[in-house]
């Protein structure tokens, strides 16, 4: 992997955890309730996927230093996140249709981390992880553009989805 097996390890938990944080902010501004179990559903997924990186990395790193990744991770900023955030505008609350978009931006952003953490493994069992992460953030991605269709009434030219609800990206 062209990044050191730590760094990669690191930043992906600082994306899970930095993630949920962002999903739990969006379940507590969104006032529509479907938008909200979706949004507490996705802060959940996103600790599952730490479960994964925990199981993949106890294979590379030894439990003391992920544990130690773990500290570090809950006090430092993701990098895709803050760059998510600062393209957003100051603001007391954040409107349902807002939310919605930056949950999509940051699922596509984490879509195209971990292919290409994916890609530049040779490790096999890192290889799957990582395109099992992907591919559950496309399934993401998918549950959140179809909440944006619902909300805005939009999505549809004449009478066909503009998008699939089976993880394709």
């Amino acid at each position: 992997m062209a990044n050191d097996i730590k760094e990669v390890a690191q930043e992906a938990i600082k994306l899970e955890l930095n993630g949920r944080y962002l999903f739990e902010q969006a379940f507590q501004t969104t006032k529509n309730e479907l938008g909200k179990k979706m949004f507490r559903k996705l802060a959940e997924d996103e600790m599952g996927h730490l479960k994964k990186f925990e199981q993949l990395f106890s294979l590379i790193i030894s439990k003391d230093q992920w544990q130690e990744l773990i500290r570090q991770g809950e006090t430092q900023k993701s990098n895709l996140i803050e760059e998510i955030k600062a393209g957003l505008k100051k603001q007391e609350t954040t409107s349902d249709i807002e939310a919605l978009r930056i949950g999509m931006e940051l699922e596509r952003k984490s879509i195209t981390l971990f292919t290409r953490y994916a890609e530049e493994t040779e490790d096999p069992n890192a290889k799957k992880v990582f395109n099992n992460i992907a591919e559950e953030e496309k399934y993401h991605y998918g549950l959140l553009q179809a909440q944006y269709d619902q909300v805005t009434q939009s999505g549809y030219w004449f009478d066909i989805a503009e998008f699939k609800m089976d993880a394709k990206y």
